[in-house]
């Protein structure tokens, strides 16, 4: 008898919470909302919504020299919305890739005298001035806002990995010496490092350079604020 009233309490607290719970349910599934917790949807303190993309922070200041040996900086950049990476020239694995990624992104915007591109040498023991010049005569580079830029060793990997937090490093053991990551920084005209959310909600904070859809994204999203 006892066991019996435990069933129909039991019972009676699984109708209690279907009563409540079903609704709420049917709502998230008619608003597609199904795989997002109320805090996945929450963007960080540090990142602000603006408009369809998001802003993350400033980018962090550089100097450093590019293919004609003339200083560029950060500001070189005020007012334009550029792409920034990290590579080196004797990349044997992913820069080929990023090189291709990138020649896209340059032929799409070709002409928008708005538009600019960094390329930053985490090699630059080996990538002087003039080796990133031939390099980008090789890749058939066009626009005069492609800059490919070096300077000192310790500067550049402290502004990959503590500026941008992407990932630079030396490896002896793998292919070429060097790590680094794959993803592009989206830049707007004002310095602020942008990018869009993904399908949780959540800020991507950069766009893979090795994958189609990583480029037609930002691609999209230059336009955005190429408009702003």
């Amino acid at each position: 008898m006892l066991k019996n009233k435990s069933y129909i309490g039991i019972s009676f607290i699984i109708l209690l919470f279907g009563i409540y719970a079903v609704p709420k349910i049917v709502e998230r599934i008619q608003n597609n909302d199904v795989v997002k917790g109320d805090r996945l949807d929450q963007i960080g303190s540090t990142a602000k919504e603006d408009g369809k993309l998001v802003k993350i922070g400033p980018a962090p200041k550089f100097e450093l020299v590019n293919q004609d040996n003339k200083k560029i900086t950060n500001d070189t950049y005020k007012g334009k919305v550029y792409v920034l990476e990290f590579f080196f020239v004797t990349c044997p694995s992913i820069c080929p890739k990023m090189n291709q990624s990138m020649l896209a992104i340059e032929n799409k915007f070709f002409g928008n005298p708005n538009f600019g591109i960094v390329s930053i040498t985490i090699d630059p023991v080996h990538d002087t001035p003039e080796v990133l010049k031939a390099h980008a005569k090789l890749l058939g580079v066009k626009s005069s806002n492609w800059n490919f830029l070096t300077g000192e060793r310790a500067y550049i990997f402290n502004l990959a990995n503590k500026g941008f937090n992407l990932y630079a490093g030396e490896n002896s053991k793998v292919n070429g010496g060097f790590e680094h990551s794959g993803l592009f920084a989206l830049i707007d005209k004002n310095g602020n490092i942008r990018c869009r959310k993904d399908n949780f909600g959540n800020p991507i904070l950069y766009y893979d350079g090795l994958d189609k859809k990583g480029v037609r994204d930002i691609q999209q999203d230059i336009n955005i604020l190429l408009k702003d």
